[in-house]
């Protein structure tokens, strides 16, 4: 079971922390996506995500992630954007600030959101991140759960719905909240997410799991056309 998480220098990031102006490169943590769908990996994890530019929002601590807190900074409202609309990769938002989709496959189980800042020279405290993946289904999936880890606190949507909550100062640990029982479409759900954090690192892990609490695996991430018959 993975439940440690170990951020251990390689080589090429302790050389470029000699030297701030050279980021580590984005392909430490993240490559960028195929045309070819994604599969889950072996242990269910959803690697494939269009990730936003962080948005700096200043947290001296993470001790104020209350539900409340967490609700009223994550939410419709204060998504930047349509809501309801899948971004592209490039896709540019304007407001306060300048952000950019990215579309990546993560090549580790759990998320680096905090190498995904770094790399590209981007505030990695006091900041929120979105992300957006979309999941084709072979058939209707009942009592299905989503199951999440964050550093820090962050919301998770299932086709437009609210289905995972974490609060509070936490670490992120497999599997550290299960949705309740949902059903997965035939076909195409949109799954989305906010993380926020003060200081510190930032990562997620999300799976699905059976009604029997095994990973599901049979499902392809797939930002183009939906290729499963209908």
């Amino acid at each position: 079971m993975l439940a440690l998480i170990l951020y251990l220098p390689l080589p090429s990031q302790t050389a470029a922390a000699q030297d701030a102006s050279a980021p580590p490169p984005l392909t430490e943590s993240f490559a960028a996506i195929t045309e070819s769908p994604l599969v889950p990996d072996d242990d269910g994890f959803i690697r494939r995500w269009m990730i936003l530019e962080p948005i700096a929002k200043p947290n001296p601590t993470n001790t104020v992630f209350t539900g409340k807190y967490v609700r009223q900074a994550l939410s419709r409202e204060t998504y930047p954007g349509d809501f309801d609309s899948i971004p592209e990769a490039g896709e540019a938002v304007r407001g306060d600030q300048a952000l950019t989709w990215h579309a990546l496959d993560s090549k580790l189980w759990d998320v680096r959101l905090f190498d995904f800042a770094q790399a590209l020279g981007k505030p990695k405290y006091g900041v929120v991140f979105w992300m957006v993946t979309i999941i084709d289904s072979p058939r209707e999936m009942k009592n299905v759960r989503l199951a999440v880890g964050s550093n820090s606190a962050s919301r998770w949507w299932l086709n437009g719905e609210v289905a995972v909550e974490l609060f509070d100062d936490r670490r992120m640990v497999v599997d550290d909240v299960l949705s309740d029982r949902v059903t997965l479409r035939k076909g195409r759900n949109v799954i989305r997410g906010a993380v926020i954090n003060g200081p510190g690192l930032s990562d997620f892990c999300l799976r699905l799991l059976d009604e029997s609490g095994a990973p599901i695996r049979d499902l392809e991430i797939n930002f183009g056309p939906s290729r499963r018959p209908a």
